[in-house]
């Protein structure tokens, strides 16, 4: 009787949590009641904006709903209301990603330059990738403060989403408040059609020390690619100075005074901060090799008072960057050779770089151009050439006499030096004659081979066939090879004083050029091949001309 009562209660109790269970199971019982506490914060308003702010119109975009993410602190009623968002705003140049989380800007695409093919996407110059300080970004030395600006969230407001001629200027709002330690930040941006520049408000108050607008890491670096020439990396104007160095790791650069603009930059691309009153500007390497941040350090200011900038984000285009007038420009380094920047090859550079961009207006390729332009300065130095042309000959007519006194004096080497002196001075030769116009020429050619390799003029422009952008290396190595054979044609026609074991050992020359220019811009072998073939000409013509007027040599008595 009592295994039948046990055997009862199991089965009355499994039955009635079992009934339970199953209607809970089809949905048949009402889910339990939730406290308004409890409840998720979702909202769709936006903060109003303040008397400087433009009245969105109907077909503004403004705080899409999402699930709220309130500030790491206590969230105030105003920062609770705010939404993780991000806003993409575009002009007939960029597309803009502003970002909620911070207040920040996430992406910066350049609509009129793109990446190599196959891809050939719009290029982007905020570093995609592990978290590091985004553009326009606050920081502050208390920590506590630093870390409200990093992970507030900010409403966003834009009177525009895309600019054309009918909307030349428009404009967007990122606001942040909060309650608890009363920090509050606004940014404003004006972003104008047709401009890679933004004009950049900011107000901030509640912070009582001084604070950094940061430019970001890597934000306008695209290509880090250890540079032949010029610098990778950041640069800055202070004091009317131009300073273009990256720091050793985990180390600042900081420069004091009166700051013009501070900037970070690649081959190409570069992005600029031009404050109004910063007292200094700072660079600091990132612990990830080829990640570098830069930015401009604020006084204090008082409660509600605004900072003015303006951000340059795009194409280093000489005369977009000149048009600027705060020197931007000399960011790309007509003047580089070998291990600094010279003034003598700078002012050689900008005539000829002027040059060829007005021959291409002609032209509209620029593969034409640079074989045009090489033509013209391998004709203003014809003079030079046959001068250096007969000086080798002469040279090499008294040659024998020279080898002469070298045996005989070889023990002597005053001895030997003085007769030879003797000797160039009876004949009237010059030693020199055939070296002193290829220096007189070197400026010209090194402001050449600069400007070929840096300029963004040449960035994926076309030549011919195979050859589809003349700033990246010939992919099938023609051009290279063909430089090569003639660098060697040039060295068996040029007339020379060497014995002919020199001779053969000079062929390896030609061949080392040619494994050097395998990686050079295909613009600037084309350049160098048509200098070469040119010297060729200009040798065989030579040769012709005067192969029965030989160059008497007379002793002077």
């Amino acid at each position: 009787m009592e295994k039948r009562v046990v055997i009862f209660l199991v089965l009355s109790l499994a039955v009635i949590l079992g009934y339970d269970l199953l209607l809970k199971q089809l949905g048949l019982l009402p889910a339990p009641s939730e406290t308004v506490q409890d409840l998720p914060l979702e909202t769709t308003t936006t903060p109003s904006g303040g008397s400087d702010s433009p009245s969105p119109s109907a077909g503004d975009r403004t705080a899409s709903s999402a699930n709220a993410e309130t500030s790491p602190r206590h969230p105030s009623s105003e920062q609770a209301q705010v939404t993780e968002q991000t806003v993409v705003i575009e002009t007939d140049v960029i597309r803009v990603g502003l970002q909620a989380r911070g207040g920040v800007i996430s992406s910066w695409e350049l609509k009129h330059h793109h990446t190599a093919a196959p891809e050939q996407k719009p290029v982007q110059l905020v570093h995609q990738g592990a978290k590091f300080k985004e553009p326009l970004s606050l920081s502050a030395a208390d920590t506590t403060a630093d870390k409200i600006l990093r992970e507030g969230l900010h409403a966003i407001d834009t009177d525009f989403t895309t600019l054309d001629s009918t909307h030349p200027v428009g404009h967007a709002t990122l606001r942040f408040r909060d309650s608890a330690s009363g920090l509050m930040v606004s940014k404003r941006l004006t972003f104008h059609q047709g401009s890679y520049l933004v004009d950049v408000a900011v107000t901030v108050e509640g912070l009582t020390g001084a604070y950094d607008i940061v430019l970001g890491t890597n934000f306008g670096i695209v290509e880090w690619g250890d540079g032949f020439i010029g610098l990778i990396g950041s640069a800055s104007m202070v004091d009317g100075k131009v300073e273009k160095e990256t720091p050793d790791k985990e180390k600042e650069i900081e420069r004091k005074g009166a700051v013009q603009w501070v900037a970070l930059q690649d081959k190409y691309f570069i992005s600029v901060l031009m404050p109004q009153n910063a007292n200094a500007a700072w660079a600091k390497k990132e612990e990830v090799d080829k990640l570098v941040s830069a930015g401009v350090r604020m006084p204090p200011v008082g409660a509600g008072a605004t900072t003015s900038l303006q951000l340059y984000a795009g194409p280093k285009e000489y005369d977009t960057l000149r048009s600027l007038n705060v020197g931007l420009e000399e960011t790309i380094d007509f003047g580089w050779f070998i291990f600094g920047s010279w003034s003598v090859v700078k002012a050689v550079a900008k005539p000829i770089f002027y040059v060829l961009r007005y021959i291409n207006e002609y032209t509209h390729n620029y593969g034409v151009t640079i074989i045009l332009l090489t033509m013209g300065i391998k004709l203003l130095f014809v003079p030079l050439q046959f001068k250096s042309y007969k000086s080798m000959k002469q040279m090499q007519m008294i040659q024998p006499k020279v080898l002469g006194l070298q045996e005989k004096f070889k023990d002597d080497r005053d001895k030997l030096n003085k007769e030879l002196i003797k000797l160039y001075r009876d004949h009237k030769v010059n030693p020199v004659g055939g070296c002193l116009p290829m220096v007189l020429q070197m400026p010209v050619f090194v402001a050449l081979f600069n400007i070929l390799y840096m300029t963004i003029d040449l960035r994926q422009a076309p030549f011919f066939g195979w050859i589809t952008d003349l700033s990246v290396q010939d992919p099938y190595y023609v051009l290279p090879i063909i430089m090569g054979v003639t660098m060697v044609i040039q060295q068996k026609i040029t007339p020379t004083t060497m014995d002919p074991t020199q001779a053969k050992v000079m062929l390896v020359l030609p061949v080392f050029m040619t494994f050097l220019f395998v990686n050079f811009p295909a613009g600037l072998v084309l350049y160098w091949l048509t200098n070469n073939m040119l010297t060729i000409g200009q040798q065989v013509l030579t040769d012709r001309l005067y192969a029965n007027r030989p160059f008497i040599i007379e002793p002077s008595k």
